[in-house]
């Protein structure tokens, strides 16, 4: 098989960049800890406006239809990922994985600061709400191409039976990302006046993402190494369209219905609850902040568990079992949580909707680098990753319609259903996959 080189425990790993030689755990390692560190960078970006712009929202975009420009600001990256999704996965699949990653970054900080410098509405008027989304929208495009070539290159790097907990630590990180913007916020907040944080307040967390994305890039410029997988590997005259209209268009399909299933999961179990708790619950806001973070703590470690779970049970049962659970329980669970006053019950309630819903993506890094060859492998991961993002994040198009027909919370707890259900259908039409040992 083209690709099968399985690198030794002892074998060196040449970097031909640097005429320097890593040992190969060595190299196993960095290249993980960027599929790590890089996927944080991914989902701090990704996450950044919906946290830092809103307190800003009136000095940012005016003060009328303000729900609707947070929400084109959002859709805008969402819309530019899977465009760089296919542009950046031919490169990875032709030219390797680890240059890709780096002028991937190089866009992501430079769109990220961009998007600080901004002026208020105050000086460009309706022009602030166009820089930022034109902005977002090309941050999506290269935050597309991030994703579609580091976590391939880490899982070309690990070893099958550690395959599955590496993915729990790279998609655990989704969590950890909005913690900490969170907390970014949270600081600025206490710290300064409603005018100061307007100001400037909420450009911090945009710089602080551009160096994010600059530290990354040093550290895959000097550590991370291309893997004797994809060296090995015959190169695709043309990956995209192998993925799109090829051999391999069925396996991409699957990816893409069980993929929006887990999106659409993670839109009503996430911003969805956090939104619904504010208005049908009795939480005070600083509850409903300890809520979600019990929820984020315990989601981040059930979706690492559930990484190293798939080894154990294959990949493709897993996703079948946990479309399942998630079809019977998530409903139910989100809607008995508005049927109690205890805060010590939504509490629980809210960590078993997380547990149901969001740790589905522990071994998704292991199964789309899996589901897919050596040659188109990052074309495949990223469009299947990404393109699949999108119709569930148009939720607040077609959300309000199918509440006014169904009620408030049920039309929520049908789409809870509908995810899970396009889980065990994504996993129970695809093959299993973590019985490949060298990534081919």
């Amino acid at each position: 098989m083209n690709g099968s080189v399985q690198p030794s425990n002892h074998g060196p790993a040449l970097d031909r960049r640097y005429g320097q030689t890593a040992p190969v755990p060595t190299a196993v390692r960095r290249a993980v800890r960027g599929g790590i560190f890089g996927n944080f960078v991914d989902q701090f970006d990704i996450f950044l406006p919906i946290i830092a712009l809103t307190p800003a929202a009136t000095d940012l975009f005016g003060p009328n239809n303000l729900i609707k420009s947070a929400g084109l600001v959002f859709i805008a990256a969402l819309l530019g990922r899977p465009l760089g999704a296919a542009i950046f996965g031919y490169i990875a699949d032709r030219l390797g994985r680890t240059r890709t990653t780096k002028v991937a970054l190089v866009g992501i900080s430079l769109t990220t600061l961009l998007i600080a410098m901004v002026p208020g509405y105050s000086v460009l008027g309706s022009g602030t709400l166009l820089s930022i989304v034109g902005l977002r929208f090309l941050g999506g495009v290269f935050l597309g191409g991030e994703c579609t070539s580091a976590v391939p290159l880490a899982m070309e790097w690990s070893a099958p039976r550690r395959r599955g907990l590496a993915s729990g630590f790279i998609m655990w990180m989704s969590p950890w990302a909005n913690a900490t913007i969170a907390g970014i916020v949270f600081v600025l907040l206490s710290t300064t006046t409603p005018k100061m944080y307007s100001a400037w307040g909420w450009r911090v967390p945009f710089l602080f993402g551009s160096a994010l994305a600059i530290a990354m890039l040093v550290y895959y410029h000097f550590a991370v190494v291309e893997s004797p997988t994809w060296k090995h590997a015959v190169k695709e005259p043309n990956p995209l369209k192998e993925v799109f209209v090829g051999s391999h268009r069925r396996a991409l399909l699957q990816v893409f219905v069980l993929m929006s299933g887990l999106w659409l999961l993670t839109d009503m179990a996430i911003p969805i609850l956090t939104g619904e708790l504010k208005v049908a619950s009795h939480l005070t806001p600083l509850s409903i902040s300890f809520t979600m973070l019990c929820a984020t703590v315990v989601s981040a470690v059930a979706m690492l568990a559930a990484g190293q779970i798939s080894t154990a049970i294959g990949r493709r049962t897993f996703f079948t079992s946990f479309g399942v659970l998630a079809a019977l329980l998530a409903p139910v669970t989100f809607l008995v949580i508005f049927r109690t006053n205890a805060i010590a019950v939504v509490v629980l309630l809210v960590v078993v909707l997380q547990v149901v819903t969001v740790s589905g993506y522990g071994p998704v890094g292991a199964y789309l680098a899996e589901r897919f060859p050596t040659a188109v492998r990052s074309s495949g991961y990223g469009v299947g990753y990404s393109l699949s993002i999108v119709l569930p994040a148009l939720y607040p198009y077609y959300l309000p319609a199918l509440q006014a027909a169904l009620g408030q919370q049920a039309a929520i707890a049908v789409l809870l259903g509908l995810g899970g259900v396009l889980v065990f259908i994504g996993g129970v039409t695809g093959p299993e996959t973590n019985t490949v040992g060298n990534l081919n």
